[in-house]
């Protein structure tokens, strides 16, 4: 069982090896791209949201 075990980490260490990790300049930028992304979808959906509650208040008004 401990050989298994010992096995498996040295296996996970191999692959690590292979691993290509981002740069610090890629990191920033994906961070950016989805900032600037949930920033659109956020004022978009906030732009439907009030729309329709608009379009619900015209339509059930007494």
């Amino acid at each position: 069982m401990l050989k298994r075990i010992a096995e498996f980490f040295q296996e996970v260490k191999l692959e690590l090896k292979k691993v290509v990790f981002p740069t610090k300049k890629e990191v920033i930028g994906s961070t950016w791209v989805v900032i600037i992304t949930v920033v659109i979808a956020a004022f978009f959906l906030g732009l439907v949201d009030m729309g329709l509650g608009k379009l619900m208040t015209l339509a059930f008004k007494k």
